[in-house]
């Protein structure tokens, strides 16, 4: 599912991130991420569907193969956040 990149009154992208507040490029995790959270997978896709960065751009960025990526996106669209966490990931396979 897409969503719709939108313009602020400055003219900066952005889309709506998971938690619903504006999600800018400068509001994304920093490229050295270790720690990689529901919220922070969830800002990262959210990202990408808004078209704030291409899948390529995402990958590259965060040093995340196209299956990892692919599979964020697969667990929010059949689970939700939910689905993104570790914890449980046999649940929701």
């Amino acid at each position: 599912m897409l969503q719709a990149q939108r313009l602020d009154a400055k003219g900066e992208r952005y889309v709506v991130g998971p938690t619903g507040a504006r999600l800018t490029l400068d509001d994304l995790p920093p490229a050295n991420t270790q720690r990689w959270v529901i919220r922070r997978k969830a800002e990262v896709v959210a990202a990408v569907r808004g078209g704030l960065l291409t899948m390529e751009d995402a990958c590259q960025r965060y040093k995340l193969t196209d299956e990892e990526f692919a599979g964020w996106q697969k667990s929010i669209e059949s689970h939700g956040l939910a689905g993104l966490r570790t914890t449980r990931i046999q649940q929701y396979r």
